[in-house]
């Protein structure tokens, strides 16, 4: 990689003065003139039709805009990958968090009483709540069979290598859901002008996810709704898509109103309303050699996507690419299905399916290591994806990676060995257990497949009158560095300081659609593109003949103003380009997935208390490879950040639901970990570069979130000797475990796991 000044340094933050010192404006700090405040009445029962509203007695409905299907003046749906979710209930309700009617007033601290007074009569029908009620299709609650999207992925032949086999490992592996608690609420305000269209300000991932599905809903053309984000408090997936329903809520009664609308939720009803991670189910078969090596074999993933589309396609179809893990299968089956049922819809979170598919499979790789007789270190070492192998979708491997040394890497610095033989001897005796865990993973970067030439993102760099330059993509900052390190690959390019780049505010009116702020594609599929188009500005001024080669970073400033001076604007665009050795088969869902993957080891040490079942992470060890890492303190900040997150989705975050409805949507239960619960997170980072990435990147913001889970759940096998194969792992799990293996009553006396368990 070619030496840098900017790239690889920690440089400030763009955003972070603004934050600290209280300038920065947040949806809810916006004030317009005459601004109305938004409220949703939402259904109460899970499924059925609606007979009657009533207005209740009390309330001055005259003061009030009330909104409901009939007022929508295009199409009643959230337009997004289906139009199968309506913006508002009109004959029937699926889920007991469906919008059903918009209220507005002047006064805020009216709206819970009014919509508190909307009664609804309902005839009640059967609903579904698991995976296994909606498979067996007693109800059928979507289409003719209660299933969104399948996906089949075969390599091989998995039908004859059962009789090859010297073991078959069977399992089943669950995950919950989990919230994505992003520090600031979703909220929206919308402004309509008959002359001008609809505008749109607000807490958001993705501007042109909203522009698209405003357009279906008040049929209004592109020109004609302009969407801008707003300084964003955090998203983790959960502000990708519904932020598009509370922009079109607030939309609906701005039209009618004639008036500016606020809508911010409250933490309530954002937790109870909004979107949460897929629940899964995922079912292995694997066919094993005596030495240990992996066969082929079976995996079924099912995904619980709630009661609507939204984005369970792709999610499904990025855990199935992912639920053979960082290791070769000569033969594989994997079939992956999405199924509805009446909960609110899951959507996406960090990580986006390869969590849940991820933790099945590093928790199967323990059970095969295991069923042979292998060290949960052995087994993945004879089964790692080396370079020129081909992974489950029959992609090959291409990049130099050891995962080998990898592994060694990561056991030297996390001592596992020594401390496995210590807690062997120290687990003999005392009230607690303490044990070990490793995962071994990988993570694609940008959209799957044809995913990137389908969104055919553009990006602008332009050079401004002043001679500094700024950066226009639709690419949002909401916490993880977009602002920064985008900002550093365009100084870069140019042999600009970094203080003479800006980034333009996301507006649909100023910024092309460069996609949606997802997937880890960020850094490497837009970053590429700005670092593109920032060298299209230096190329076009020395070929004017206004700059020379090798410039100083004045030459520059000065040959800018004298092109904006003669010329006018001056911009460089810059489109996707799929290379031409990345190739994908979406009829067979074969080929390149991915252009490049990042790949981690990641070990885990944990204590579990057998008094009170409670498990704590002491030290975390997390060793990835992603490419060149482009702000050391922001990627360290990632990986840090999606751990602690990791904890939670293993430990802590467990959803309650009742009927459809999530029962602990609140701060004091919903159980999340807070700084006194989290252990030494110790960031380790090998650079391999990448030459579809920006300067080498790849993408990092979700690969965190795919391995502590498997990591924390094999350290507590590794310490009591039980297989635990869902998470969240609550300490009832713990005890409920222990009593079904006969170990609960004498832990303490006989002292459980004091060989280590599975080792």
């Amino acid at each position: 990689m070619n030496s840098t000044i900017i790239v690889g340094n920690s440089v400030p933050r763009k955003e972070g003065r603004d934050k600290v010192t209280g300038k920065s404006q947040y949806v809810d700090d916006m004030v317009l003139p005459n601004m109305l405040f938004g409220a949703t009445v939402r259904s109460q029962i899970p499924r059925g039709r609606i007979r009657k509203i009533t207005f209740g007695p009390g309330i001055n409905w005259n003061e009030f805009v009330i909104v409901s299907a009939k007022d929508i003046p295009g199409k009643n749906c959230i337009s997004l990958i289906g139009d199968d979710q309506p913006c508002l209930a009109n004959e029937f309700v699926n889920h007991p968090e469906e919008p059903m009617l918009l209220l507005a007033h002047p006064d805020h601290h009216l709206l819970p009483r009014a919509v508190e007074a909307v009664s609804i009569e309902y005839d009640p029908l059967p609903a579904i709540f698991t995976i296994e009620e909606s498979e067996r299709r007693s109800e059928i609650v979507w289409g003719g069979d209660n299933i969104f999207k399948t996906y089949l992925i075969e390599k091989g032949d998995v039908d004859a290598i059962w009789e090859k086999a010297d073991y078959i490992v069977e399992g089943e592996y669950t995950t919950g859901a989990q919230e994505q608690l992003y520090i600031e609420n979703n909220g929206m305000i919308v402004a309509f002008d008959a002359a001008q269209g609809i505008t749109v300000w607000g807490s958001l991932q993705c501007p042109y996810y909203i522009h698209k599905a405003l357009m279906a809903l008040c049929n209004l053309p592109a020109e004609r709704v302009r969407v801008v984000q707003m300084e964003t408090g955090g998203a983790f997936g959960g502000k990708e898509e519904y932020p598009s329903m509370i922009a079109g809520h607030a939309a609906l009664l701005a039209i009618k109103a004639g008036r500016p609308v606020k809508i911010i939720y409250d933490r309530m009803e954002d937790m109870a309303a909004t979107t949460k991670r897929h629940p899964s189910r995922t079912r292995h078969r694997t066919a094993v050699s005596k030495d240990g090596k992996i066969l082929g074999g079976e995996i079924d993933f099912t995904i619980d996507g709630g009661a609507y589309l939204t984005l369970s396609p792709v999610v499904l179809s990025r855990g199935a690419i992912h639920a053979g893990g960082a290791y070769y299968w000569p033969s594989v089956r994997i079939r992956a299905k999405a199924v509805a049922t009446n909960a609110p819809p899951h959507g996406a979170f960090r990580g986006f399916g390869a969590p849940q598919s991820l933790f099945a499979m590093e928790r199967h790789m323990n059970r095969i290591g295991q069923a042979v007789g292998l060290s949960p270190v052995e087994i993945r070492r004879r089964n790692f994806l080396q370079p020129g192998q081909t992974t489950t979708t029959e992609q090959v491997v291409r990049e130099p990676i050891n995962l080998e040394k990898l592994l060694d890497r990561a056991l030297e610095v996390s001592d596992y060995q020594g401390k496995l033989q210590r807690f062997a001897k120290e687990n003999q005796t005392g009230a607690n257990r303490k044990g070990m865990g490793l995962a071994a993973f990988l993570h694609g970067a940008g959209f799957t497949g044809s995913g990137e030439r389908y969104l055919n993102s553009v990006v602008g760099v332009e050079g401004c009158a002043d001679g500094t330059v700024r950066v226009l993509v639709s690419s949002t900052e909401f916490g993880q560095g977009t602002k920064t390190v985008l900002s550093q690959i365009a100084a870069e390019a140019l042999g600009l300081s970094y203080e003479n780049v800006s980034m333009t505010q996301p507006d649909t009116q100023e910024v092309p659609n460069s996609g949606p702020t997802v997937a880890s594609r960020t850094v490497m599929v837009v970053g590429k593109l700005v670092q593109s188009a920032a060298l299209g500005i230096r190329e076009t001024l020395i070929s004017s003949k206004l700059l020379r080669e090798n410039y100083s970073a004045d030459e520059f400033r000065a040959a800018c103003q004298r092109y904006v001076a003669a010329h006018g604007e001056f911009r460089c665009w810059s489109r996707y380009e799929a290379p031409k050795d990345i190739f994908w088969d979406d009829e067979k869902y074969r080929g390149e997935a991915y252009a490049a993957f990042a790949w981690a080891v990641y070990v885990g040490e944990v204590t579990v208390d057998l008094t009170t079942y409670n498990v704590s992470v002491d030290d975390f060890v997390a060793l990835q490879e992603v490419g060149r890492v482009l702000h050391p303190l922001l990627a360290r900040g990632q990986i840090i950040g999606g751990i602690a997150q990791a904890i939670g989705f293993s430990l802590y975050e467990k959803v309650v639901w009742q009927n459809g409805r999530m029962q602990n949507s609140q701060m004091t239960n919903y159980i999340m970990p807070t700084s006194s619960d989290l252990p030494p997170i110790r960031v380790f980072f090998e650079e391999l570069g990448n030459i579809y990435g920006a300067y080498g990147a790849k993408g990092i913001g979700e690969l965190p979130m795919d391995g502590p889970a498997p990591a924390i759940v094999n350290a507590v096998a590794d310490a009591l000797g039980v297989h635990f194969d869902s998470v969240p792992m609550l300490p009832e799990d713990i005890m409920d475990g222990l009593n079904m293996n006969g170990l609960a009553a004498s832990a303490q006396a006989s002292g459980v796991g004091s060989t280590g368990g599975v080792r």
